[in-house]
């Protein structure tokens, strides 16, 4: 979603959640040009639409009317048998000591966010790109509470000469085991960060830990800043999908793609997923 609102012309530094009320027809047909492509499901233009990351814009008065109308917007561009996903980012702040935050008050921005896509009527909630354990446990705290939705949730990790371990330092075994143990979650698994020939290793890593369905949205690469402040990145088209059936067989029930990819991405897994 991001990757296709830079592209759409969303200004640098806008809040991307303001185009659900400003611009909904251009988000309308990001989530039509998915499902055209093939995609199960889409995710809605929600990201950063918790209360503390919408305060970073002044916004956060607006939490409840920017996510019901994210939602509202990919239910009207849905196709038959497809669905609809409530994204809920992180906040891009950090819980004490690291930073000012408590944990209530990360449970009450995600509570928030997460009663306005119920609302919306989302069929799921994914709280993902999770880099910090606690902030994703509070999360899934939150979003427990106040919907009977399905909650789906993925980390991000690095990959180091040690293994995969988040930003804060998590690894993988302690990241599902400490979000298995809190309960309540349907699917796990990781997106962001990693091109789609180091997930496949993730993947098999996090297969271990768990029997949920695991689900895999790999970035194109790194990004590379480009003259006139363009971003690409650093993995193309077939080299991406080149590695895709290799993540299904390491445990992926779920694919996807993160940032760098766009519908001509899902279209190719689709070929892959479900041939004609």
């Amino acid at each position: 979603m991001g990757t296709e609102l830079m592209r759409a012309g969303i200004p640098q530094g806008a809040c991307p959640e303001l185009w659900n009320v400003d611009r909904p027809e251009a988000v309308r047909e990001i989530h039509r040009r998915y499902f055209e492509a093939g995609s199960d499901a889409v995710l809605t233009n929600s990201f950063g639409g918790n209360k503390i990351k919408l305060g970073s814009h002044g916004l956060e008065g607006r939490c409840y009317e920017l996510n019901f109308a994210a939602a509202r917007i990919a239910q009207g561009a849905r196709r038959p048998e497809t669905f609809v996903g409530g994204s809920m980012g992180p906040t891009g702040k950090f819980l004490k000591p690291q930073g000012e935050y408590e944990e209530r008050d990360f449970e009450d921005a995600f509570a928030a966010q997460a009663e306005a896509l119920t609302a919306g009527k989302v069929d799921f909630l994914l709280i993902e790109t999770m880099y910090d354990l606690r902030e994703a446990l509070c999360a899934l705290r939150a979003t427990k509470k106040v919907s009977p939705l399905p909650v789906f949730l993925t980390m991000t990790f690095n990959k180091t000469p040690r293994g995969f371990f988040t930003l804060m330092g998590n690894g993988v075994r302690q990241s599902i085991r400490e979000i298995l143990d809190c309960g309540g979650l349907r699917a796990i698994g990781t997106n962001c960060t990693l091109n789609s020939a180091d997930m496949v290793e993730l993947v098999r890593e996090m297969k271990k830990e768990t029997s949920l369905p695991l689900i895999a949205q790999p970035n194109a690469g790194q990004p590379v800043l480009m003259a006139g402040d363009t971003v690409t990145y650093t993995q193309d088209i077939d080299d991406y999908i080149r590695h895709i059936p290799e993540i299904i067989a390491s445990g992926a029930n779920i694919i996807g793609g993160c940032c760098g990819t766009n519908p001509d991405f899902i279209g190719r897994m689709a070929g892959i997923v479900k041939p004609s």
